[in-house]
C-alpha cells in the first residue's frame, strides 16, 4: 500500500466555488473510492458496505466509510456509534469517527443532535449536504473510501457519481427477481451516468437450516450470478442469510463479529478478496 501525504491546502482560487475545491483536494488523497449501490430497499446493502469497509481495514488498509443515505442511515447504528462527529467551526470542517487507526466513519446521523427526528429535505438540499459531507470531512489519505447510497437512482447516487471522480460501483441484490427486476435499474444508470461497475454482491443467498443442517434458499438461488453473467459483470460472491449478523447490527456490535468471524472462509472475507483482485491490489 502507498503511504500518501497530504500537503498543506492552498487557497481558494478566484472565481472557483470554494466546496468544490475543497472536494476535489479532499478526494484526491483517496486512492479507491467505492459506492455500494441498490435498486431495492431491504436487501442488506448497507451491511454489505459495512462488511466492506471492516473487512478492507482488518486487511490492513486505511478505510473510511461514508452513508450518505439521509433519510435512514443505518451505519452508526449498526457500528455502535452513540455520540456526534466532531464540527471544528472556525475551520468549516467535519472530523469523521474513529473506530480504530483503520476505519474512520461519518453519517449525517452524526451530526444531527436528535438522532430520532426525521430528515425532510428536498433535492437541493440533500445534494448541498452530501457535496458537504463529502468535501468537509478531514479524512486525511485512504486507500479506500466506501460511499453507502441510498437504494435506487435519485438524487443521493446521482450526487455521488457527478462529484466523485474514479469512482466504481458494487452492486448488491437478493436472488429474487423483485430485487433483481430494480437491480438493472441501477445497472442501466450506472451504464447512462459511464459510472464502472466493480461487481456484484449476492446478499441473503439463503441460510443453514439450525434444525437439519441443510440449505434453504428461502429467495431463490443464483438470481444475482446469472444476472451478472448474462450483464458481462463481476460475481463478488454471494453471502447467505445469518441470524447472528443481524442480531449483530441491532445490537450495535456488527464489528465485533466481523472481526472474530474474518477466517478464510468467511463468506464476506471473500468478497473483500474479490474486490481487491478487481482492483489489483493484495489478497486479504
Amino acid at each position: 500500500m502507498s503511504q500518501a501525504t497530504s500537503a498543506p491546502p492552498p487557497g481558494p482560487e478566484p472565481g472557483i466555488d470554494p466546496l468544490d475545491q475543497r472536494l476535489t483536494r479532499n478526494l484526491a488523497d483517496i486512492r479507491h473510492k467505492l459506492v455500494v449501490m441498490s435498486g431495492k430497499g431491504g436487501v442488506g446493502k448497507s451491511t454489505v458496505a459495512a462488511e466492506l469497509a471492516v473487512g478492507l481495514s482488518l486487511a490492513g488498509y486505511r478505510v473510511g466509510l461514508l452513508d450518505v443515505d439521509l433519510h435512514g442511515p443505518s451505519i452508526p447504528r449498526m457500528l455502535g456509534i452513540a455520540g456526534h462527529a466532531e464540527v471544528l467551526t472556525d475551520e468549516q470542517l467535519i472530523k469523521p469517527v474513529i473506530i480504530d487507526e483503520g476505519l474512520k466513519v461519518i453519517s449525517v446521523e452524526l451530526l444531527m443532535p436528535d438522532k430520532e427526528a426525521s430528515v425532510i429535505w428536498r433535492g437541493p438540499m440533500k445534494i448541498g449536504v452530501i457535496r458537504q459531507l463529502m468535501g468537509d470531512v478531514t479524512w486525511g489519505a485512504l486507500d479506500f473510501l466506501i460511499i453507502d447510497a441510498p437504494p435506487g437512482t435519485g438524487d443521493e447516487p446521482l450526487t455521488v457519481a457527478q462529484n466523485v471522480e474514479g469512482a466504481k460501483v458494487v452492486l448488491v441484490t437478493t436472488p429474487q427477481e423483485i430485487a433483481l427486476a430494480d437491480l438493472r435499474k441501477s445497472l442501466d444508470f450506472c451504464r447512462q451516468l459511464d459510472l464502472p461497475v466493480l461487481g456484484l454482491v449476492e446478499n441473503m443467498a439463503g441460510l443453514v437450516c439450525p434444525h437439519c443442517g441443510g440449505q434453504v434458499d428461502f429467495l431463490g438461488q443464483g438470481g444475482g450470478q446469472d444476472t451478472a453473467a448474462r450483464s458481462g459483470l463481476k460475481f463478488l460472491g454471494r453471502l447467505p442469510w445469518d441470524p447472528k449478523l443481524m442480531a449483530a447490527a441491532d445490537a450495535g456490535r456488527l464489528v465485533s463479529l466481523l472481526r472474530r468471524d474474518w477466517g478464510e472462509d468467511a463468506p464476506y472475507r471473500g468478497v473483500v478478496q474479490e474486490a481487491l483482485d478487481m482492483l489489483g491490489e493484495r489478497k486479504a
